[in-house]
């Protein structure tokens, strides 16, 4: 029954361009030394195009961070000092997918 406890969450699709300082620090402490292969979960889209992911999840959501070399490079160069005056609230960069189980 394991799995079937995070299927009430909301699942979002976070593009690298569309990263939040939050979801960037949860990437942080998930991946401390970075992802790999074995992270990486692979699905198509709505539009039927193949997306790699590295997955992330809070309460309510499981975020899906699209895989790139720009995501590990801003990973690596994360300072959390940089973000201490984000507005937590602020969610309007992240993007929901239409629908990922279709």
């Amino acid at each position: 029954m394991m799995n079937r406890k995070n299927q009430h969450l909301k699942r979002v699709i976070v593009d690298y361009k569309k990263l939040t300082p939050e979801i960037l620090a949860m990437l942080v402490e998930k991946y401390p030394d970075g992802y790999d292969d074995d992270h990486i979960i692979t699905f198509r889209n709505v539009k039927n195009e193949m997306i790699e992911a590295v997955e992330v999840t809070t309460i309510d959501t499981k975020y899906l961070v699209k895989v790139s070399t720009k995501l590990a490079a801003t990973m690596e160069n994360y300072d959390e000092d940089d973000y201490e005056n984000f507005d937590a609230d602020n969610e309007s960069e992240v993007q929901s997918p239409e629908d990922l189980e279709d």
